[in-house]
């Protein structure tokens, strides 16, 4: 399983580098789970969506009540069952991520869209997860074919696509963008596998947060996510259960090539 690898990446560089890391804060909240860690006097946040779909209340698997000690602790929940436990552990991974991220203005400029428009052959596009903003957006500057795929009831729409239909449209595709919490809900391999003919892979959201190392040649091509300039004023906000202060004021949006 890719978040198999991706965790034993994230301890092995923790490891082999003798990082010290201390956790600080963490939540299990709405919209966002976080983990806020602190190293050398620098406080690094990370994020992690939290899937409503999947929560079936507190139960005695919480790790976090006694077995979670270290950051290595919190890394390894990151492949558990329980979805809290998961949750905090994907968090944990993009907040040391965030720490090491090295961003360029290029990486600040470059546009999901622009991406799209300037491949060759794209016609057939899939969405893993609901994002009409962008749908919206493409709709607009190009002639597109549009499969956006949903497993949340919530966020169903006339034009989304139950996910049970991934596994027999997503060889058709050209280009995917994938959000961040296939990483959640182990759908990632399905997805990397299912759209091996796609020219383009995005992974995309808060919760992809993910240093673009931990997840080199796993078929994922772009990162599209946010980075935390001002963490704790974007902690505030996180705290009152809004994402604003991950996607205006104290955050920015990044494309990075993996």
């Amino acid at each position: 399983m890719i978040i198999d690898g991706i965790v034993e990446r994230v301890n092995d560089f923790i490891s082999a580098n003798k990082f010290e890391f201390k956790i600080v804060d963490f939540s299990f909240a709405l919209p966002y789970s976080y983990v806020l860690i602190e190293k050398d006097g620098r406080k690094s946040l990370g994020v992690a969506m939290t899937l409503l779909e999947e929560y079936k209340g507190h139960s005695e698997k919480r790790k976090v009540d006694s077995e979670v000690k270290t950051i290595n602790d919190f890394v390894n929940m990151a492949n558990d069952l329980d979805i809290i436990n998961r949750t905090l552990g994907l968090a944990t991974i993009n907040a040391i991520s965030q720490y090491f991220i090295k961003l360029t203005e290029d990486d600040y400029s470059r546009d999901i869209v622009d991406l799209i428009l300037k491949h060759k052959g794209i016609k057939k596009i899939a969405f893993i997860g609901n994002m009409m903003p962008l749908v919206k957006t493409l709709k607009e500057n190009g002639d597109f074919e549009f499969y956006i795929f949903e497993r949340n009831p919530k966020h169903t729409t006339s034009e989304t696509i139950s996910d049970a239909f991934e596994y027999a449209l997503l060889p058709k595709m050209d280009a995917v963008l994938i959000s961040g919490t296939s990483l959640l809900n182990n759908s990632l391999d399905m997805i990397l596998d299912r759209a091996k003919n796609a020219k383009l892979k995005i992974l995309i959201g808060p919760s992809a947060q993910i240093l673009p190392e931990f997840v080199k040649d796993y078929g994922i091509d772009y990162i599209a996510s946010v980075h935390t300039i001002d963490v704790d004023k974007a902690l505030y906000n996180l705290k009152l259960g809004s994402s604003f202060g991950l996607f205006k004021k104290y955050s920015k949006k990044y494309v990075v090539k993996v």
